[in-house]
This record gives structure tokens, sequence and C-alpha cells, in this order.
């Protein structure tokens, strides 16, 4: 859920700036051709960019060298029943009985 940010259209004292600060702020609308030459950011900073992107991709899990494959399998009750109370890792022991039956 994001917060929807009221925007102030005077000075309000005791917000954590002065007024002189908030007098020399000027952000007034974009006109139609500033917004027409303006540049992806990409383009105007490219190092800055590409910098960033390697930034971004370097976040999350770390990539594996043989991700797993998600699969629909359609199962016994009674099959699944009895990996499922073999506790928390079914899945794994599940993995490894199917491993050892296909030979690998």
């Amino acid at each position: 859920m994001t917060l929807k940010r009221k925007t102030l259209k005077e000075f309000q004292p005791g917000r954590g700036y002065t007024k002189e600060e908030w007098d020399a702020v000027d952000s007034p609308p974009l006109t139609k051709e500033e917004l027409a030459n303006m540049r992806p950011f990409r383009e105007v900073f490219p190092e800055l960019a590409a910098k960033m992107e390697k930034e971004i991709a370097a976040r999350g899990r770390p990539r594996v060298e043989a991700p797993k494959v998600a699969v629909t399998l359609r199962l016994d009750p009674d099959v699944l029943e009895k990996y499922k109370a073999g506790g928390k890792d079914w899945r794994a022991t599940m993995a490894a009985e199917l491993r050892k039956a296909a030979g690998l």
C-alpha cells in the first residue's frame, strides 16, 4: 500500500524547513515544449544508468546453475499423505527418491 502525500501550495512552519528554503525552491509545471524535449535517463546519463542496472541486477536471490523446474503432477492421495507425513522437507524426500528411481 502506498501513501499518497498531499502537495502543499504554501509554506507551513514546523515541517523541517524554513520559509527561506521554501521560497528558494521554484518548481513550476513543465511546459509542453519542455516535455517534448525530454530524453530518457539512460540517454542523458549512460554511465550512471549502466552502474544502476548492474546494482539492481545484483539484488535478490543468486542465480543457480541448474534451477528447478515447476511441474504439475497428479498423485494418489495416499502417496502424497505418506510423503507429507515425513515432515517439512517432504518435497526434497520425494525428489531424492525420484532421483534414485531414475538412476541419477
